[in-house]
This record gives structure tokens, C-alpha cells and sequence, in this order.
């Protein structure tokens, strides 16, 4: 994601921040730099302009230029420009407490892609406790009430569905009437979409707001729309009302247009960016932590939180005790692997690690070559994985035969997990990282 912009924003980090001293004319051309790659990544004229002014201010002041470490002071105002302007802090659901029903309402144009993200938003709230009831209000698309009835039953969640109905106004009264019935908190509303914004659509979208006084109103939009995306968010904005944006796609934008653009220019924040097609890739939105990637650091934060939903607090600390001990074995390596899987995909994890991108140069991971090795591992006896320095030459060969692999790829993982090792047993030495250290990222 943001691949246009993090590419020049990184060149610039490493060009200024070796600079001893740093002169306005460099900041001059640090800035054009981030002019031109702002636009080319579809951000709204106005946003450029306005990101443009209050960086060249701030950074021509003399709190830079007289700095002891100007170039650093450059980045963080950079930094900092980067979280203003996605949004300041993470904006979370305004939702009444569990004893009391809340309501959100889905909006958006047809193929934004509102009736996955029902699903997928009713999953985050299942598993924070919450008891929410999908709502099949979008009677204007044949498949749309099939689709969220089979995401619902992916994820154990009821949907109220009412196929005699062709008003939505009358289905979504009749699923608010369910759900004070039901054992539910949280009405989560699909409505019908169109392929442009039109007065149709508008109109129904404000009698439903009408009817159901939502307490989150949130846009679904393509991230990958750059500029219409933005266009589509002032619009609904304007028209019905809208308390925040999710944008879907996001894992694909490598332009990033639409994030750094919405929040200035219809001043709603984004809550949730949707990462994959699976029903669970939805995260909530840190303007500090995309900020970050856009710069090349990494988001540790998201990357140990994600871990940690894999990884129990005891078993963690076992994995500690048999890295400080040299007792981490193969097994536990291809454990690790394992769990790095259910993580996610590679590419996506490297972005999270700081300097991951830099030090990949552009290339892409070889996943293949990680279900290699995985193979090879599971080539090995038991006490092959346990203890590596019985592999000798014969060994390797069958090895390698077994894995449909080579002599050379199994001689290579073997030296590969030498230095996880080493380096996993550095980490550990470093201040701080214990914290970090329930992670299944570090292989």
C-alpha cells in the first residue's frame, strides 16, 4: 500500500537525514519532491497545496535549521504533517453500552463493497463481546441478500431477512422490532448502492437515517479510486450525513490518494480499512501508525498486536525461555512458520517490520521459498528438528529427497536458522524488547 508515495517519502528520509546541516534550498527540493509524488498519487489539489504550505513553514523556522539534528527534526514534521492530515488519532465506533441497542448503517455505491464489510464488521465487534444482528436492506441487488446471508452463517451471526418486502424503510423497522426481541446490542444495516451518486439514492439513504437515527453512519468506499473516492465521501457527506469512512481495497492502494485526502476534505475520519477479501481482514485505522509505514518504520504496534492474538502469554514465555537457553529447536522454528501463515501474507508483514522494505530493495518476498523450507523441515526425523547437528551429508540427501528440494536449499535453511537464532537471542538483549517478544513474527 501507498507504494507511489512511501518510495519517494523514504528516498527523501535517508537523503536528508544524513545531512549534517540542512539548508533551506535542500528543504526546497525535499518538498517539490513531495509535491510531485503526492500528486501523482491521485491526493486532492487542495490537500497537496495545503500539506505543501505547512511543511515548508514549519520547516524553514529555525527550529530545523538551527537544530542539532535538522534532519530528524525534518522527518518528524513530515511525520507529523502525514498523522495530521490522515487524521490526528484513531476515531473508534461511538456505540451505546451492551445493555442498550446501538445502530450502524452502511452506505456507499454499488461494488464499494458494503455487504462484505457487514460481515466483516459484525466479526470485529463478535469478538470484542458486542452481540450484533445483520440487517439484508439492500433489496436493490438480487445476490445482495443470498451474500450476506452465507457471510452470516461464516461467522455465526444472524441476519434478518425479509424477502416479501420491497420497501428497505419496512424491513429495517420490522429487523429493529426483531431486535429488541432478540438477545442482540448492535444493528448493523446493509443498504442498497448505486453506480453513481444520484438523488434516488440519497433520498432513500435519508428516510432510512430518519427511521433509524444510526449511531454511526459510515461510508463504504474503493480505496483504489483515489480521487471519485473522495468525491463519493464530500457527496455523501453533504447529503445524508456521515459519521466516518471505511475504506475497502486498502491492501491493494498503492496510491493512497483517498486516505490522505478524506479527512480534510469532508472532515469525517476513517475507522476501518479494509486488508483482503477473508472475512477477518478488517483493521481498525491508526493515522500514526500508516503514517509510519508511508516512512518506512514499520508498525510494530499492529505486527505484535496481530501476534498476540496467536500467541498465549505462557507459551510466549516458554519461547523466551528457550532462546535465552539455546534450546530452540527446528520444531519450534517450523511452529513459527506456522503461525506466521495464519498472520497473514509475508508482503503484508514486512511492511510492518522498520527497515523491512528498505532492506528488500523493492523485491517481493518468495513465498515459495518459505513452504520450502517448511517442506524441508518436515522432511527431517524428530530428532533431526530437535537437534540439527546430526545432519550430515547422507542425511541431507534424504532430506532433500524428501522434500523435493536440493542438498544446497536444505544447507541453506539450516544456516538461515543459525541466525534467527543468533538474532533472536540479540533481540532478547535489547531494552524493551521483551515486551515485544510474544510474537510469532520474529522467525
Amino acid at each position: 500500500m501507498f507504494d507511489r508515495i512511501s518510495a519517494t517519502f523514504q528516498d527523501i528520509v535517508r537523503s536528508i537525514t544524513g545531512k549534517a546541516t540542512i539548508s533551506p534550498k535542500n528543504i526546497e527540493e525535499a518538498v517539490e519532491q513531495i509535491k510531485y509524488a503526492l500528486l501523482e498519487a491521485d491526493v486532492h489539489v487542495r490537500v497537496v497545496r495545503r500539506f505543501v504550505n505547512q511543511t515548508i513553514q514549519e520547516a524553514t523556522g529555525e527550529r530545523v535549521l538551527k537544530s542539532v539534528t535538522p534532519g530528524q527534526q525534518f522527518v518528524k514534521i513530515l511525520y507529523d504533517k502525514l498523522v495530521s492530515f490522515l487524521g490526528d488519532e484513531r476515531q473508534d465506533l461511538t456505540l451505546k453500552g451492551p445493555d442498550t441497542l446501538s445502530i450502524i448503517l452502511l452506505a456507499g455505491l454499488q461494488g464499494s463493497g458494503k455487504t462484505t464489510t457487514a460481515a466483516k464488521l459484525a466479526l470485529h465487534l463478535k469478538k470484542k463481546g458486542r452481540r450484533p444482528l445483520l440487517v439484508a436492506a439492500d433489496l436493490a441487488r438480487p445476490a445482495a441478500i443470498d451474500q450476506l446471508e452465507t457471510l452470516g452463517a461464516s461467522i455465526d451471526v444472524p441476519v434478518y431477512t425479509d424477502r416479501s418486502q420491497k420497501d428497505p424503510r419496512a424491513v429495517v423497522k420490522r429487523a429493529l422490532s426483531h431486535a429488541k426481541r432478540q438477545a442482540v446490542d448492535t444493528l448493523i444495516v446493509d443498504t442498497a448502492g448505486r453506480h453513481q451518486v444520484d438523488r434516488e439514492l440519497m433520498d432513500e439513504l435519508s428516510r432510512l437515517v430518519r427511521d433509524l437515527s444510526p449511531d454511526e453512519a459510515l461510508l463504504v468506499a474503493d480505496a483504489m479510486t483515489g480521487q471519485t473516492a473522495v468525491d463519493v465521501a464530500k457527496a455523501f457527506n453533504e447529503a445524508v450525513g456521515i459519521t466516518g469512512v471505511v475504506l475497502t481495497k486498502f491492501d491493494s492502494d498503492t496510491r493512497g490518494g483517498a486516505a490522505l485526502s478524506i479527512r480534510t476534505i469532508t472532515g469525517a475520519p476513517i475507522k476501518f480499512i479494509g486488508v483482503g477479501e477473508k472475512v477477518d481482514d478488517l483493521e481498525p485505522f491508526y493515522p500514526d501508525r500508516i503514517a509510519s509505514r508511508i516512512l518506512g518504520m514499520g508498525d510494530v504496534v499492529t505486527l505484535v498486536e496481530k501476534a498476540r492474538e496467536l500467541t498465549e502469554a505462557e507459551e510466549a514465555e516458554k519461547l523466551q525461555e528457550k532462546i535465552k537457553k539455546a534450546t530452540f529447536t527446528l520444531e519450534d522454528y517450523l511452529e513459527q512458520f506456522q503461525k506466521i501463515k495464519k498472520m497473514g501474507s509475508l508482503q503484508k508483514l514486512a511492511e510492518l517490520v522498520p527497515g523491512m522494505e528498505a532492506a528488500l530493495g523493492g523485491q517481493e518476498i518468495d513465498e515459495k521459498a518459505i513452504r520450502r523450507e517448511e517442506a524441508i523441515i518436515l522432511s527431517m526425523t524428530p530428532a533431526e528438528r530437535r537437534n540439527p547437528r546430526i545432519i550430515g551429508p547422507s542425511r541431507k540427501k534424504r532430506i532433500a529427497r524428501g522434500s523435493g528440494t536440493s542438498v544446497y536449499e536444505v544447507n541453506r535453511l539450516l544456516k538461515n536458522f543459525e541466525k534467527t537464532r543468533l538474532m533472536m537471542k540479540k533481540m532478547l538483549k535489547q531494552k524493551g524488547m521483551q515486551q515485544s517478544m510474544p510474537t510469532s513474527w520474529m522467525s
